[in-house]
C-alpha cells in the first residue's frame, strides 16, 4: 500500500533522549484535555519515574490520560510504575501480557513495538525512543543513540486514529470495556509548515508490508545516495536485492549498524550478510561509539523515515510498528547531517578485504548464527514465504 503523503506539515527532529524527553515532558506538563502514550518499553528508571510523574500530575489536572505498554518490553512495569499512575487515574492496559503457559506460541512474538505519544490531538511523538534512560544500558557504553520526531499539522489525523484504533483493540481483548474511548475531540489538522509527510505502520491484518514497502519504494526510486541506520538488520530477498540493485546503478549506499553486542545471535546472523553486500558495492559501517538504537533512513535529498521498525523479521513480520516518512529537504539534511556526524564520531568502516580475512570458523559461526534466526522464523510460520 502507498503511503499517503500530507502537505502542511511541522516535523522536527530530536536527536537522541537528551532533545526528546524534555519536549515529551514539555507536551505533557502543558496539555490540556488528553495524553495517549505508547511505549514498548516504561523502565521504572530516572527517566521513566519523571514520564509517569508528568501523566500523574496530568491525570490529577483532570485530562484522559492513558497508557499502552507491551507486555514483554515493560514485563516489570506493572509492578513498578503502573500502580501509582493507576492510582492517579490514568488508564493502563498492557499489550499482550507476559503469561508463563503460553511457551512458543508464534503469536507470543507479535508486540507492540510501536513508540507515540499524542498529546490533545496537536502534537504527536513518533519514533523509535523507549521510555529508558539513554544511560541506563547494562553492559553498553551509554548514552543511547535513537531518534524521534515532533509533528504538528495535518498527520496529526491518522497519527491520532492509529492510537484510537489500537487502544480499542486491547480493550476488547482484556474486557476492559470501561476504558473504550469517547468520540474524539477533532485533530488539530490545520497547516503549520511546509513539509510532507506520512505516517507508515505495519501490523498484521491490512499493513503487513507497509513499512517495507515503503523503503523499497525509496530505494528503487534512489538516483544518489541510500543511508540506512539500524540496530538490528537482518533483511529479506527483497530487501538486499533493492539495496544491490541501487549500487549497481551507481548509487552511493551505506548502512549504519550497530558494532556493540546486545543480542549475541542476531548480531552475528546480521554480520553473515556482510560479506555479499560489501562484494556488491554497499559501504557497512559498525557504530562503537555507544549503543545504537537508531530506525532511520535517508535517500537522496528529499526522502527521510525515522520510526520505530528495525530492518529485520521481528519488525516486518511480527510486530506493530510506526514509522514516519517526511519528503522535505531541510529535514533529510538535518537527519542526513546528523548520520554523517555520528560515522565521522563513533563509526569503523568495514573495508571488503579486510572482511575477506577473517578466519574461517568465524565465518562459519556467523553463518549459523543466520540459520538459526532462519529457523526460529521458519517455526513461528514465516519462513517460507520470506
Amino acid at each position: 500500500m502507498d503511503a499517503a503523503y500530507l502537505p502542511g506539515n511541522r516535523v522536527t527532529l530530536l536527536n537522541s533522549g537528551d532533545e526528546f524527553f524534555p519536549a515529551l515532558l514539555a507536551a505533557i506538563d502543558g496539555a490540556e484535555r488528553e495524553v495517549h502514550l505508547e511505549t514498548y518499553i516504561f523502565e521504572a528508571d530516572e527517566t521513566g519515574q519523571a514520564v509517569a510523574s508528568a501523566l500523574c500530575r496530568a491525570a490529577r489536572r483532570g485530562l484522559k490520560v492513558r497508557v499502552l505498554a507491551d507486555g514483554f518490553g515493560a514485563r516489570d512495569f506493572p509492578r513498578t510504575l503502573m500502580p501509582a499512575l493507576v492510582a492517579d487515574g490514568v488508564q493502563v492496559l498492557i499489550y499482550r501480557p507476559e503469561l508463563p503457559d503460553l511457551g512458543l506460541r508464534r503469536h507470543r512474538l507479535r508486540r507492540l513495538h510501536r513508540k507515540i505519544t499524542v498529546v490533545d490531538g496537536r502534537l504527536a511523538f513518533v519514533g523509535g525512543i523507549n521510555i529508558i534512560d539513554d544511560r541506563n544500558t547494562p553492559h553498553q557504553i551509554p548514552p543511547r543513540f535513537d531518534y524521534a520526531v515532533c509533528v504538528e499539522g495535518p498527520l496529526l489525523e491518522p497519527i491520532q486514529r492509529s492510537v484510537r484504533h489500537v487502544w480499542e483493540i486491547v480493550v476488547w481483548a482484556s474486557f476492559r470495556h470501561r476504558f473504550r474511548l469517547p468520540p474524539p475531540a477533532p485533530a488539530c489538522c490545520q497547516p503549520v509548515g511546509n513539509q510532507t509527510a506520512a505516517f507508515v505502520v505495519r501490523d498484521n491484518i491490512r499493513h503487513r508490508r507497509d513499512i517495507e514497502d515503503a523503503y523499497l519504494q525509496a530505494i528503487a526510486a534512489a538516483r544518489e545516495e541510500v543511508i540506512l541506520a539500524n540496530a538490528y538488520f537482518l533483511p529479506g530477498r527483497r530487501f538486499k536485492e533493492a539495496l544491490r540493485e541501487a549500487a549497481a546503478r551507481g548509487v552511493r549506499v551505506t548502512i549504519l549498524l550497530q558494532g556493540r553486542v546486545e543480542y549475541r545471535l542476531l548480531h552475528y546472523a546480521s554480520q553473515a550478510l556482510y560479506g555479499s553486500l560489501l562484494e556488491a558495492g554497499i559501504r557497512i559501517v559498525e557504530y562503537h561509539r555507544s549503543f545504537l538504537h537508531a530506525k532511520v533512513a535517508v535517500v537522496d535529498r528529499d526522502w527521510a523515515t525515522v520510526g520505530s521498525s528495525n530492518i529485520d523479521p521481528f519488525s516486518l513480520l511480527l510486530a506493530r510498528e510506526a514509522n514516519v516518512v517526511v519528503r522535505d529537504a531541510t529535514f533529510t539534511s538535518q537527519l542526513r547531517s546528523s548520520l554523517q556526524q555520528a560515522m565521522a564520531e563513533g563509526g569503523r568502516e568495514l573495508l571488503p578485504g579486510r572482511w575477506r580475512r577473517i578466519p574461517w570458523h568465524s565465518r562459519w559461526l556467523r553463518r549459523l548464527a543466520y540459520s538459526l534466526v532462519r529457523l526460529m522464523i521458519g517455526l513461528a510460520g514465516y519462513g517460507a514465504r520470506h
